[in-house]
């Protein structure tokens, strides 16, 4: 089967995401309508965004290898960049999954959103030092460990990486509320350390791996730290999605699950298919550390960082983890 991959384009991670998110739920759900009425002994027509990073392999990967075609599903894959695009998406029925990082749906959900994960997608490595995700800094600052850190960049602010950077600090014996949060893309981050313009960096790769080759120092790894076994993003749907068409759901949780599978068992084949929907440098891909692919959601993990966010207002309640994973 091949694969189909379509790009669409957003001015930018913004404010407005929630407005245009509730806006779209007046919307049609024709993704849905039309994969439930597909005729029997077709492929059922799917959509799912995802933005072209390498955590998204294991969705490229079960396209390739036909981990979907056997559950009678042909998968588009339509690029996106990010919640901004994903969420208002899958609420319109513009797709009928996207993947998306575990604190943008705890956030969804708490302000009313009626969307859930049907399957994980990423986790930590769970190594300090060794993860897809780090705090950077110059290498002659004086901050050496994660209790240090009293400012950070992030790419985009009330997300993962400041929560998850909170909670590193507070189970480093630091004080998470201390931080001070500058939003800032990561291809400008780097740069902004170096020139002193700001005390550390949190960085995704390939970024990580560039600003290490430039001299920064990585000095924490936030996602490892706030939990060895957080899972950090996954494949969403709406709930009712999940309640009127549990067929599709469990065909698309299947195709996945072995993709997350495959991926975790073969890292050269993810870097081979990274290479195929991003511009990643192809020496840099090959140094770039992967995250985990495991298939089961890790309930404490999620726990630890849903109390976080409460704790530090990002949410107004702790997630009903109960809601928003599915059954294992």
């Amino acid at each position: 089967m091949t694969k189909k991959l379509v790009r669409a384009v957003t001015a930018g991670l913004t404010g407005s995401v929630l407005a245009l998110t509730l806006a779209a739920c007046n919307g049609d759900s024709n993704a849905n309508q039309d994969a439930a009425s597909t005729p029997e002994g077709e492929l059922q027509e799917v959509t799912v965004g995802a933005i072209a990073i390498a955590d998204v392999a294991p969705l490229h990967l079960a396209v390739q290898e036909g981990f979907f075609e056997e559950e009678g599903l042909d998968v588009e894959i339509i690029e996106t960049t990010g919640g901004a695009v994903s969420l208002p998406g899958v609420v319109a029925g513009d797709y009928d999954f996207a993947f998306l990082n575990v604190a943008s749906l705890m956030i969804a959900r708490d302000q009313g959103l009626d969307v859930e994960f049907i399957a994980n997608g990423t986790t930590t490595t769970g190594e300090p030092g060794a993860d897809n995700i780090g705090i950077v800094v110059a290498e002659d600052s004086e901050v050496e460990s994660t209790a240090d850190l009293t400012q950070s960049t992030s790419n985009q602010l009330n997300n993962i990486g400041d929560i998850a950077t909170r909670l590193a600090v507070d189970n480093a014996g630091g004080d998470g509320a201390d931080i001070e949060f500058l939003e800032l893309a990561f291809g400008e981050a780097e740069a902004a350390v170096e020139n002193g313009n700001v005390e550390a960096a949190l960085l995704a790769e390939p970024y990580l791996t560039q600003a290490q080759d430039a001299g920064l120092k990585v000095v924490s790894s936030p996602y490892a730290e706030a939990h060895p076994e957080l899972d950090t993003g996954g494949y969403f749907t709406r709930s009712e999605t999940v309640e009127d068409n549990p067929e599709l759901v469990e065909s698309f949780r299947n195709a996945i699950n072995r993709g997350l599978e495959y991926a975790d068992e073969n890292p050269d084949e993810v870097r081979e298919i990274v290479a195929t929907y991003t511009e990643i440098d192809e020496e840099i891909l090959q140094r770039i550390q992967l995250p985990r692919f495991t298939p089961e959601f890790t309930r404490e993990g999620l726990e630890d960082l849903g109390r976080s966010a409460k704790e530090h207002g990002y949410l107004t309640e702790e997630p009903d983890l109960d809601a928003l994973l599915p059954e294992q």
